[in-house]
Formats: C-alpha cells, sequence, structure tokens
C-alpha cells in the first residue's frame, strides 16, 4: 500500500454531513431538528479565510484546450437576455452578497415572498459554482445583525442556507435522492399517462395560468425563477398535471443557472410529497390565489407574460373569466394569442388527492 496521507478541507458548506447525526447516530430526516438541534447546537460555521496572497499553480501546455476550444455556447441563441443579468465572476458575487445585506435583508422575511420584489439574494448561482462560500455569507448577514435591525429577516435568510445544508445532507446520507423516492410508498403512485402536450405547455409557459406561465418563461429566458413561484410551478407540475416530479427536475437541471444535484432533487421531492421533511401532498398550491397574494397587482405576471400587459390588476390572475369587454380592451384573445387553462383546478385537485390514496395502500 502506498503511505499516503489523504485530509479533507471542507469549502462548499458549513458543516460536515457525517458530524451531525441524531443520538442514535442515524441521520435526521426532518429539516428543523437537524438545523436547530444537530447543526446550531454543533460548532458554529467557521469564519472564512482570507484569501491568499500568492496561489501556486501548474503551468499550462501549450498543447491544452481553452474555453473557447469547448464550444460550451449554445449554438441557438437563446440565452442571449441571461448575458446581461448575470456576471460569473468572484467579484460579482462579493458585490451580490454586499448589495443583499445592506439594501435587501432586513425585508427578506416577509419580502421573499413576492416575486416583484428585491428581497432575495440570488446567490444560489455562486454558491453552487464555488465563487463564494456559505460561511462568507453567513458571517457577512450575521455581523450585519446590528445594522438591518431584522432579526427575524436573518434568521430567516440563515436557515435558508440551512436548507442548502440539508440536501447535500440528504444526498450524502441518501444518494439515491435524484433517482428514487426517499418515501417508498409514492413508488405506488399513478401518474398520468400521454402527458406530452401537458409537458410542452408546462415548459414553455403556456398552460393558461399566468403565474405558472410567467415562471416558466422567466426560468427559460433568464436562467433564474423566485423560490416562491419555483413551489407553484412544481406543484403544479406534480399535482395538478400528474406528472413525475422527474420531469420537472430534468427540465430544471438543463435550465437554471444555480441548478445543483442535492438542491434540485430534493426540493422536486419536497414539492412531490415523496422526500425527507415533505410538504405534505395535499398542499397544492393554486396559481390563482398564490398570483392574487403575492402578486396582486400583476407586475411580475406582465413582466413575463406581455400579451396580458394591458388587462386590469382585477382580472390578470385569471384572464378566462374576464368579461368579454375587458378582454378586448386589452387585446387577449383567449385561446389564440394566450391560451385557455390546459386543466380546470379544482377538478385536477381532486383528481390529484383521489391517487395519493393509492400510496397510503403500501404503508
Amino acid at each position: 500500500m502506498a503511505d499516503i496521507e489523504v485530509q479533507s478541507f471542507n469549502g462548499s458548506l458549513l458543516w460536515e454531513p457525517w458530524q451531525v447525526l441524531k443520538k442514535d447516530q442515524t441521520p435526521y430526516k426532518v429539516f428543523t431538528p437537524y438545523y436547530r438541534r444537530g447543526c446550531l447546537s454543533n460548532v458554529a460555521p467557521r469564519r472564512p479565510l482570507a484569501a491568499p496572497v500568492v496561489i501556486d499553480s501548474v503551468s499550462v501546455s501549450k498543447d491544452s484546450l481553452s474555453l473557447n476550444n469547448l464550444n460550451l455556447l449554445p449554438t441557438i441563441k437563446w440565452d442571449t437576455q441571461m448575458h446581461s443579468r448575470w456576471d460569473i465572476s468572484e467579484e460579482a458575487a462579493q458585490d451580490r452578497l454586499d448589495d443583499f445585506v445592506m439594501a435587501e435583508l432586513e425585508g427578506y422575511r416577509e419580502g421573499r415572498n413576492f416575486p416583484d420584489k428585491a428581497n432575495v439574494s440570488r446567490l444560489s448561482p455562486y454558491l453552487h459554482f464555488g465563487q463564494i462560500s456559505p460561511n462568507t455569507a453567513w458571517h457577512r448577514a450575521a455581523d450585519a445583525a446590528a445594522i438591518i435591525n431584522n432579526e427575524d429577516s436573518l434568521d430567516t435568510f440563515l436557515s435558508e442556507l440551512g436548507w442548502r445544508e440539508f440536501s447535500y445532507y440528504l444526498l450524502y446520507h441518501f444518494p439515491q435522492l435524484p433517482a428514487k423516492n426517499l418515501q417508498s410508498r409514492f413508488d405506488a403512485f399513478p401518474w398520468a399517462s400521454n402527458t406530452d402536450q401537458d409537458l410542452k405547455a408546462w415548459q414553455q409557459g403556456k398552460t393558461g395560468y399566468p403565474l405558472v406561465d410567467a415562471g416558466m418563461r422567466e426560468l427559460y429566458s433568464t436562467g433564474y425563477m423566485h423560490n416562491r413561484v419555483r413551489m407553484v410551478v412544481g406543484s403544479f407540475l406534480v399535482k395538478n398535471l400528474l406528472i413525475h416530479w422527474h420531469r420537472g427536475e430534468e427540465w430544471f437541471w438543463d435550465c437554471l443557472v444555480d441548478a445543483d444535484l442535492a438542491s434540485n432533487s430534493a426540493s422536486w421531492q419536497w414539492i412531490a410529497g415523496c422526500g425527507a421533511d415533505a410538504a405534505p401532498f395535499f398542499r397544492i398550491f393554486n396559481p390563482i390565489t398564490q398570483s392574487e397574494k403575492f402578486d396582486k397587482q400583476g407586475e411580475y405576471l406582465r413582466r413575463y407574460v406581455p400579451e396580458l400587459a394591458d388587462m386590469p390588476a382585477k382580472y390578470i390572475h385569471a384572464p378566462w373569466l374576464a368579461p368579454a369587454e375587458i378582454l378586448s380592451a386589452a387585446n387577449v384573445e383567449i385561446g389564440v394569442n394566450y391560451p385557455g387553462p390546459v386543466i380546470d383546478i379544482k377538478e385536477s385537485r381532486e383528481r390529484a388527492l383521489d391517487a395519493f390514496k393509492l400510496t397510503k395502500i403500501t404503508e
């Protein structure tokens, strides 16, 4: 055997997954005790190290490939909007964190629910690709506690970093996370068949439900989607359309600039109700009421569904219910320049609950 010493240095997580276990030495499956008892009662996240003055690097061979040689950029210019929205540098990551902590963190707890507001960090791509560490984000926010004057917002942001940790924790302890239901009873769930048309409508943002469509178009054009809207579109796919969460996970993996194996898999299992600490399956987001509550004036909808730009706020959340004269004045023709609903929201909810009952047989 080779006499080689191996050391592991954690640069991407706040806590090592194998260090946070229950008293019986088994992994947690519920977030709150994992985070409160397992993480916060453990060693505090280390403070980030200062940047090195000099980095010794291996000299590059003249035969090495450049980034341009790899031909990573798409040939179809669907990514145009992303260039003006994302600076992928480490400096940009630091600036984004500073802007968030100083200008947006104070209103984070409530503001993060509204897709038209700026109270979200947008740090996930930088965290995923290592341009900033969660330790830096954690301590920069915690050090600003006296300035932001809102401990609830600080606690909420730190717990969101905790949710990121929990996703990695689950992937470490349950490596089947991306492929298999963590709750095996969902293996008996009766997913719908012949769903290609509905799946395409969802992917293209043409379901007839404005909040779902706005989110899916934001995703495709910018590589990002507001977290509140992610929950709504995920619920719509899995529960209203009864399309397997794998299809949603695959589409998000293709489209998100912050696509992350752990977070993407854990989040889709959460919304589908089949994961660890998952949302109850019967919690089915209504895209109309969610839109009315969190985008009351329809500003987010108008931005990403321009066909509805002239609809009054009263009717923009469910345009097919608007009187003919309102639709005419807004130049909206349901089924012509904006689709009608691909499915009835109430009927599909009942269908989902009936399907869920079949999973209980295996308990």
